[in-house]
């Protein structure tokens, strides 16, 4: 049990790290750096939950009933219920010309969990369709299949 919780964080950490490297480009979105700001700022403050998610052909929504998200500045990512405590990472990215994106300049919204599998399906580099103080709305299409995810986080 110790090695599976050494493995889990090893792979966050490692994830974190990678999700944090950086492209140094003159070029960048001046809007679009304050918007992953904005995005930021908004997603830090407070507590969430999950108020809807649909995974390509279902809504599952309910396999998140109960689980508080944090959001924290330093990149990690936490979801308990009381009984069951999972860590992870999140990020937001600037994606300019990006082939998966449904529009260029935007801001992505990246979570990563490693376990368990209902929440590795949270895990992608997601577009932001709405955000405010409150709520985010992300979506996802799929480069595999077509299929289209939307996942929304509001605030408790």
């Amino acid at each position: 049990m110790k090695l599976k919780s050494v493995i889990t964080i090893s792979i966050v950490l490692i994830a974190m790290f990678i999700i944090s490297c950086s492209n140094d480009n003159s070029n960048a979105n001046d809007a679009g750096t304050m918007d992953a700001d904005a995005v930021k700022n908004a997603v830090i403050n407070g507590d969430g939950q999950i108020s809807y998610y649909f995974d390509t052909d279902k809504e599952e929504t309910l396999e998140y009933a109960g689980f508080v998200f944090n959001f924290n500045a330093d990149g990690s990512l936490s979801a308990t219920d009381g009984n069951t405590a999972l860590s992870g990472a999140w990020s937001r990215t600037v994606a300019d010309n990006s082939t998966d994106d449904l529009s260029d300049d935007d801001v992505d919204f990246n979570i990563l969990f490693a376990t368990p599998a209902k929440f590795e399906k949270l895990s992608d580099d997601w577009e932001i369709k709405t955000y405010s103080a409150n709520k985010i709305e992300l979506i996802d299409v799929s480069g595999g299949n077509g299929g289209t995810d939307l996942l929304t986080f509001e605030k408790i």
